[in-house]
Formats: structure tokens, C-alpha cells, sequence
């Protein structure tokens, strides 16, 4: 039953004294939780107390060994002794109902009841202390994970069926290193060479001219299965419907990951496996995306049957959920957004694709390894750092690795998107970034993206860290990084991260400048861009004001004042009419709910 207190009762009580409780306060408004054990000996490895079945039934304890061994487990009121065969096994009064709810062996336990509104679980050995795990409330559904990675450092609620993954890393290999609009062939030659298997993750999928290439390929007897959201902010479109339909109906397995019971907020990685080829990018399965019409975004192709072979576990894991279903059943009944009018603006070919050596590849996955990650790669950086993004979080673990690299001397630079429905919260974000570093003098400069000719808006999500790349879907914001299924890969070598760099530094020329008062004025039709680290030379005004002024980094506070009220003037009534547009366009909706237009929004529509 569902409980969320205990009366006292005579029971055999096992006290135990903890030598020390490591405490850990899960993000958000987790309830807190405390564990102790170590990685090599018997310890507790998950909790689920609250089941979302009537009376809790299914409830169970996971606890691994590595040898056999016989075990007392207590909760301060009543005591069990179990045998355990070594390995890692669910202990459980309901066997029967544990057994549909977890991969694990099942070991009935007569009489094992776990409270919802909090417990503290002793595991003894002949009377010593070997592990210990208290919490403080149990969410309905989730269970709590305590031994991620091998580490006894992660301790968080989940939804039942999510499993932490480990980092993988591999050996080099041949990759071909692309980014669009520039070259849109790569992904979809890619799809189109398939001999054996196509295993497409994505958040969205729009596109008629993938659609084709899977199509041909189930034709031709290749396995295809594709996995998506199933609830994308704004809705399915009545284009991806169509697109879906028409898979399904070519014998193309169709599922969509979400619901009630769902293990992500949002399904977001872009990737296929491809044969025994990888195939991951920073864009959408859509025309303006993967198709070239519009995004700046990074892809690569890996040429790793390593890589390619746990890319597809992550697949199987994923799609073999309780948390999805086929599309055919999904649809029925169901009604659909409008879609908006395909794109069909093209883009000259600035950057080729190049076929590169990487030395060395980790796969990083969300939730889980992936923030942990990130922020090792950025804290391993020495000399440079450049980072795009549709925009940043400022309290985020990744924000702060940049600010502590550049206070070791990196030189970090942070390419965000212009767009207009980010552009008034990143010329806030950029003003904040360059702001800060100039008052400690840090060798870090952000800039909002001018496109020009060459795309139409910042969408990738990459990073370059002296010889290290990070592509994938991975945005810069705690709900990306912590509730989001993303895939990333991190790529070694001096090859490859010489490619993305070169692309960052000609989207980075580009760009407006640093968004202080100078930068500012510029993306208004002002000439010249300064803030930190480069020569404004003289800023020239435009027809807002038909007259020209020189302005040089020593310029006055008060000439700086005055500057600023211009930007303030100048940007205020584009502020206006672009939050109105994006709040009429974007609603941020999933369930039938309207969440704040926020960092949330930025996770899930990019």
C-alpha cells in the first residue's frame, strides 16, 4: 500500500552506526538523498518504493555483489536475511509483479515493505555495516539510482526503465567531418548506401527526401526502424504525420518515445547507425535542418563498428521501452498541427566536407555521463575553447567551466544564435558573459551569430577544445542536460578538431560582435564590433541617426552611457515585436500544458 508513515511496531531492529553519509541533493526539487557503500563490495544499486500500480505492488530493492553472500537488510523497524547468488538482484514481497518491472533477478522477500515518504535501508553482513541509503520521499514511478557509471557520486530519482550508461571509449578511425547548410549529401548519402540496417533517433521528422532514402532502403531489404518524440513542443505536425504514415506503410517500423511514464522530457538526439557506420549531428531530421535549407549545424560520419555497435544498444535500449509505442496505434484518432511551408532557400557551399583521422572517440549520453563530461573536457582545456550554441544557461556547470578556463588563460570565445527567438534573451546572455569578463580581466568574448549568406540561424551545438570536438545534441542548459535523452560524441584528434575550428572562426568573423554597447549598435547597422578583446577602430552610424561618431575602448563613461540608452532605444521595439512573434508561434506546450517560455523552451525546440 501506499504509505507515507509507519506506526511504531515491535519488530527485531538492526541498529547500525554509519561511519560517514555522503549527502546529495538531486537538481530541481528532487528529494534528498543519502548513501554510503562502496563500488566492490555488496551495496544497494536502486530503490523503487512507489509504484504506480494500486498498493504499491512491485516494489522492490536492487542489490548487487560480486560474490554469493548472505546479507540482512533493515529499515530501523523490521529486519530480512537474504541469500544472494552474487551479481545484481531485485529483492521484492511481490515477486510475480517485480518481474514485470525489472530486468533483474527477482528474490521474494516476505514481509519488505518500503515507504513512500521516506526510509533509511541498512544492508549488513554478520553484523557489520556495508551499505547504507536514505531518502526522503519517493516520486510516483521513478526509481532511485545509486551506483551510475560504477561511481558511488550519483545518486538521483528516475523514471523506472532509465539505466545509466557508462562513458564508452574507443579507438580512432576514419570520419568525414561536414556541417550544414554546406553539405546536406553527407547524412543523406549515408542513408542511402545502407546495405543491412538504418537505426534513426530523432526529435522531429519532416524530411521528403530522407523519407525517400528509408523508404528505398526497406525496399531493398535493409532493417529500418526509426525512433521520436512523440509530443515536440508545438505539437506533431500534420507533415511529420504524413511522412511517419508513409514509412509506416513501406513496412518501416515507426515508434514515438513519451507519455505519462515517460523516462526523458523530451526524446532530442539526431544520429543513425547506418551498417557499421555512425552518423551523428547537432540537426533535426527536417529540410531545414538535415536538409540544408537553413541551419548552421555540425555532423560527422564515424567510420567505427565500435561505435556504431553501441550507438545501436542505446537504440535498442531506447525503443524497447514501456514508454513507447508504434505509430500506427499512436495516431489513431489523433489530430495534428499545421505545418508551416517548407524552406526553399539554398545556401552556397562555403565549407566541404573532409575526411579526417580521429586519434581517439567517447560516446556521451544525457541523462547521465554527459554533463559529467563536458565539463572534463572544458576543465582539461589549455589553450583555446570555442563554443557555439543556440544559446547558454549562465548558472549552468558549462558556463562556469568556461569562466574557470579563461581564468587559467584560456582564450574562450562563445558563438550564440541571432535568431529572433532567442535574440532578445542572447543579446541579454552576451551582454552578461563579456560584461563579467571584463570586470575580471578574462580572455573570454561572446557574440551573437550574423549569418549573412552563408545560413540562416546558429543551431549547432559544438564545441572545440584545444584538440577535442564535442558534436551532437547536447544543448547548454540544465534541462538538456539532466531530464533530455542527447547523444554526443567527443572527438581527439588534431585533424578534426582543425575543421570544426576552421568553420567556427569564419561563423565567428562573421558574427556581430560582442552585444555591449558597441556590438549592439552594430547588429543595428552600425559599422565596427568591440567589447573585449578586439580593436573597434570607429563605429559608423547608419540612417537611424545620419551622422558618425569615433569611438575607442577608453571612451568615457559617460559617452558609454549615452551609447547604451541609443542601443536601448534602437533594440526596444525589435524586442517587443519579436517576444509577441515567438509567444504566438512557440507556444511552449507538452500535454496540454503551457510551461514558461524559458531555458525549458530552448532544450526542447532546438
Amino acid at each position: 500500500m501506499s504509505r507515507s508513515h509507519r506506526s511504531p511496531r515491535s519488530c527485531a531492529v538492526h541498529v547500525a552506526l554509519v561511519a560517514l553519509v555522503v549527502l546529495s541533493v538531486v537538481a530541481g526539487t528532487s528529494p534528498a538523498v543519502s548513501a554510503t557503500g562502496t563500488a566492490t563490495g555488496p551495496r544497494i544499486v536502486s530503490v523503487y518504493p512507489n509504484p504506480l500500480a494500486d498498493g504499491d505492488v512491485g516494489e522492490f530493492v536492487a542489490v548487487s555483489s560480486s560474490t554469493p553472500q548472505s546479507l540482512t537488510l533493515s529499515d530501523g523497524e523490521r529486519a530480512v536475511d537474504v541469500s544472494l547468488p552474487g551479481g545484481t538482484v531485485a529483492l521484492s514481497a511481490d515477486p510475480t509483479a517485480a518481474r514485470a518491472l525489472t530486468d533483474h533477478p527477482v528474490v521474494g522477500v516476505p514481509g519488505l515493505e518500503l515507504a513512500n515518504g521516506g526510509e533509511r535501508l541498512v544492508l549488513e553482513r554478520e553484523g557489520t555495516v556495508v551499505d547504507t541509503v536514505v531518502y526522503e520521499s519517493a516520486p510516483a514511478g521513478e526509481r532511485l539510482l545509486l551506483d551510475a557509471d560504477g561511481e558511488r557520486t550519483e545518486r538521483e530519482w528516475r523514471p523506472l526503465g532509465y539505466e545509466p550508461r557508462p562513458v564508452s571509449r574507443y579507438e580512432g578511425a576514419q570520419a568525414t567531418a561536414f556541417v550544414l547548410p554546406d553539405s546536406p549529401d553527407v547524412a543523406l548519402d549515408t542513408l542511402r548506401a545502407a546495405d543491412d540496417r538504418v537505426l534513426l533517433a530523432g526529435y522531429t521528422f519532416t524530411s521528403p527526401r530522407v523519407t525517400r532514402a528509408l523508404v528505398n532502403a526497406s525496399d531493398r531489404g535493409v532493417h529500418v526502424r526509426v525512433l521520436v518524440d512523440d509530443a515536440p513542443v508545438g505539437g506533431l505536425t500534420t507533415r511529420e504525420a504524413r511522412m511517419l504514415d508513409r514509412l509506416a506503410h513501406a513496412g518501416v517500423e515507426v515508434r514515438v518515445i513519451g507519455g505519462e511514464a515517460a523516462r526523458f522530457s523530451f526524446h532530442h538526439p539526431k544520429y543513425a547507425v547506418v551498417d557499421h557506420t555512425a552518423l551523428v549531428l547537432t540537426e533535426n531530421w527536417k529540410p531545414a535542418g538535415v536538409g540544408g535549407r537553413s541551419s548552421r549545424g555540425w555532423g560527422v560520419r564515424i567510420d567505427s563498428p565500435a561505435l556504431a555497435s553501441d550507438l545501436a544498444a542505446l537504440f535498442a535500449s531506447d525503443i524497447a521501452g514501456r514508454d513507447v509505442t508504434s505509430w500506427t496505434r499512436f495516431r489513431r484518432g489523433r489530430a495534428f498541427t499545421e505545418s508551416d511551408p517548407l524552406s526553399e532557400q539554398t545556401f552556397e557551399t562555403r565549407h566541404e566536407s573532409a575526411r579526417v583521422r580521429v586519434d581517439s572517440l567517447r560516446l556521451l549520453t544525457a541523462p547521465g555521463n554527459a554533463e559529467r563530461e563536458v565539463v572534463r573536457v572544458i576543465d582539461d582545456s589549455e589553450e583555446r575553447l570555442d563554443v557555439v550554441q543556440v544559446s547558454v544557461e549562465r548558472d549552468h556547470s558549462f558556463t562556469r567551466a568556461a569562466f574557470d578556463a579563461a581564468r587559467r588563460g584560456v582564450e574562450v570565445r562563445i558563438l550564440l544564435s541571432g535568431a529572433w527567438y532567442v535574440r532578445e534573451e542572447n543579446e541579454a546572455t552576451v551582454e552578461w558573459l563579456n560584461r563579467r569578463a571584463e570586470r575580471e580581466d578574462l580572455p573570454l568574448t561572446a557574440k551573437l551569430a550574423a549569418p549573412g549568406e552563408r545560413f540562416e540561424k546558429i543551431h549547432a551545438k559544438g564545441v572545440v577544445a584545444d584538440d577535442t570536438v564535442l558534436v551532437g545534441s547536447l544543448n547548454w542548459n540544465s534541462h538538456s542536460s539532466r531530464e533530455n535523452r542527447e547523444v554526443v560524441v567527443a572527438l581527439e584528434g588534431e585533424a578534426v578538431s582543425n575543421y570544426y575550428r576552421e568553420v567556427f572562426a569564419a561563423d565567428w568573423k562573421g558574427g556581430r560582435g560582442p552585444v555591449g554597447w558597441c556590438g549592439l549598435l552594430s547588429s543595428r547597422g552600425w559599422r565596427g564590433s568591440c567589447w573585449r578583446g578586439e580593436d573597434c577602430g570607429s563605429i559608423r552610424t547608419g540612417d537611424a541617426l545620419g551622422a558618425s561618431a569615433s569611438v575607442s575602448r577608453s571612451q568615457s563613461l559617460v559617452g558609454r552611457h549615452v551609447l547604451r540608452r541609443v542601443r536601448d532605444a534602437l533594440s526596444l521595439h525589435d524586442v517587443v515585436r519579436d517576444r509577441d512573434r515567438e509567444d504566438a508561434a512557440h507556444g511552449n506546450v507538452r500535454d496540454g500544458r503551457i510551461a514558461p517560455r524559458s531555458d525549458h523552451f530552448l532544450a526542447t525546440t532546438q
